[in-house]
Formats: C-alpha cells, structure tokens, sequence
C-alpha cells in the first residue's frame, strides 16, 4: 500500500510532468486511483520484487522493471532495445515520470530486439520500448545456425519471447517478434478503425483497463473480447465462423503442444512437457502424462533435449501464451506463426493440418 508521502510524491510529480504538456490541470485524484489500481502500481509484484535480494535491479532488466531505470534509458542514447549499462535502486514501478519525462514525451522511434526501428506509433511510443520482448526471430535464427535440424544440440537452450510482448505482436511481420519460418510472408501491423490504432486509444493510459464498450459500436453483441470475429474464414475446420478468432487461435495452439510432445518423444527420445508458471517453461515429461508436474516443473529438470525444429516451434508457442491478448492484437499473424510451426514439424512427424487454413 502506498503511504501518504508516496502518494504526495505521485501527484507532485504529475502535477510537475503535465504541466509541460497541458495547459488545464488533470484530475489529479482520480488519475492516482487508477494508477495505483494497475499492474503499473503494484510494487509487492513479482515484477518490481525480482531483485530484492540482490539490492539492486541490473540494467538489464531495469528499463521495464523500475520508473527510475526507463526514466534513464529514455534520456540517453538508445541504444540497445530495453538496456541501459547500468543498475538502479529498488523500489520504483512504472510510475508517473516512466510514461510523462521530457526523454518520454518526445520519443518518435523505439528500436526493436529485431534490429529494426519503428516509428508509426504516435504518442504510444513509450509502451512499446517495455512491450516488445526481449528476442526475435534473429534471436532464435543465431541460437540454431549452422546446427542439423533434428539433431540434438548440447549448445542450445530455450529462447524465451519474454513477456506481454504486445507491441511486437501488434507489427507483426515488420517487429519479427515471433520465429518466421523462412520463405514465408507474415502479416504486419494489425491495423484498426483510426480512432482505436494506437495503445492508449484502447486501453486506459493510467488503469490500462480495455472497455468493452469502446468494442462493441461495430462487434455488436459481444460479451466479452474473445468473443470478437475479425475474419469469415473457417481457419480451423469446424465448420463454425462466427465463433471470436480466438478460438481457432487456441485450436491451433492446442495442436502445435501436441505435435512438440510428438515430436520430442519420437526424434529426441525425451518427452517434453510445459509449464506456464515456471522458468525455463519446457521441462522433462518424467512420467509421460503430458503436462508438468509441480514437482516436475523445477530448473534441475528443464529441458535441455533441444534440436533447432523443436526449439522455433516452443518459442512461438510460448510467444502465445505470454502474449494473452494476440488475437486482439494481431491474430493473423498468431494463426501463421502457429500454422507454420505445425506445419515445420509435420515435415518430421506425423501431424495433422489437412483441415487447417493459413491467412
């Protein structure tokens, strides 16, 4: 909970940034209420906590983690996506001065793990540098080059997307966030209606809440966000297109941690099973069941039986998990990731993708 000189603090330090920018003074009470009702705010979260033991955050994870650490990086040279060379002090979330410092506010272009710079997203350029993972497809291209596709390698070991990576997903083909398989064209930025294009035209900049009202002026009669339909494709087989294309999403999804366990178990000879909650994710399947166990899920028994097939579909496969809301983001681009990784393995084992469509 935040103390009263806290709270002073953040409304200080509002009050200081916006006037920079606006010349009618914000709510300022209720700006903090939805702040500290945030992920942003939650400073007891694992996210903010990580490194309490080490006492300090590295600058390696700082840019994201700390308001001290982007507020730096965003007045420097940028020049390493989400690193700057050095540590800062504990205890600073995403606060006010992250997303409201001069470095901020004037920010055009935020370079990517990719290599490559974008600078189409307006005035939503600060949450891009946080929201866009920490590796690519050249991260996972250099881990497996020059390495036999279905021979196991000692020298490999999981890649990991990172997570909320939301502002990769949303360019697509142009961030190469996910592993594209080489050959293959990959949709690129999911573009929306023009009023609802940028991340703050959807979500609250301050709670980072998505009201389904701002949906349902043209997705009438929906519910819930998993319930929107972008597309009359059939993508999935099942006869059914008016399902939300979440659904095919998940199918497929569904399908690609089947073909990996296949896999592992017929090429590798060690099955492979994953854990959402648990670092490194992919474990050793002990007792054959499919999934891991808690006592299964522990780094001594993360699994180390990696070939460069098996590897590029378990990054984009975890790319869609960590990636909650791809099918609002981008999901012709979650559907050809997922599709293309069936249909990679399929050229070693047997996997069924006769009934599926790619967009």
């Amino acid at each position: 909970m935040m103390t009263a000189s806290g709270a002073a603090f953040v409304s200080a330090t509002f009050v200081g940034v916006a006037a920079m920018a606006q010349s009618e003074a914000p709510d300022i009470a209720a700006i903090t209420e939805a702040w500290l009702a945030s992920p942003h705010a939650d400073r007891m979260s694992e996210a903010f906590t990580h490194w309490d033991e080490e006492g300090e955050i590295p600058g390696t994870c700082a840019v994201c983690h700390s308001g001290e650490g982007i507020t730096d990086y965003l007045s420097g040279p940028i020049s390493t996506p989400g690193l700057i060379d050095h540590p800062v002090s504990l205890g600073t979330p995403v606060n006010c001065t992250a997303c409201h410092s001069p470095g901020a506010s004037e920010l055009e272009s935020v370079p990517f793990p990719s290599g490559v710079t974008i600078d189409t997203f307006g005035s939503s350029a600060v949450c891009a540098v946080c929201h866009q993972g920490r590796s690519s497809t050249n991260t996972v291209a250099a881990a497996t080059d020059g390495l036999e596709d279905d021979t196991v390698s000692a020298d490999l070991g999981f890649v990991n997307i990172h997570y909320a990576p939301s502002a990769a997903t949303l360019m697509g083909g142009i961030a190469h966030g996910g592993f594209e398989y080489p050959g293959n064209v990959y949709k690129g930025r999911f573009d929306h209606v023009p009023n609802l294009n940028t991340c703050t035209s959807c979500h609250s900049p301050h709670s980072l809440e998505v009201e389904i009202e701002t949906c349902t002026t043209c997705h009438q009669g929906i519910a819930s966000f998993d319930e929107i339909r972008i597309s009359p494709t059939d993508f999935d087989g099942d006869g059914n297109t008016a399902e939300g294309i979440a659904n095919p999403i998940a199918d497929f999804h569904r399908r690609l941690e089947e073909a990996i366990q296949k896999y592992a178990a017929e090429v590798t000879g060690v099955s492979i099973a994953y854990n959402s909650a648990t670092y490194p994710y992919f474990f050793v399947d002990t007792d054959g069941d499919g999934t891991a166990s808690e006592t299964e899920a522990v780094f001594p028994n993360r699994y180390q039986d990696w070939t460069p097939r098996l590897l590029k579909a378990a990054y984009n496969y975890q790319l869609v998990v960590k990636e909650p809301a791809i099918f609002t983001h981008n999901p012709h681009y979650a559907l050809q990731l997922l599709y293309d990784s069936l249909q990679n393995l399929s050229e070693k084992v047997e996997v069924d993708i006769a009934g599926l469509t790619r967009p």
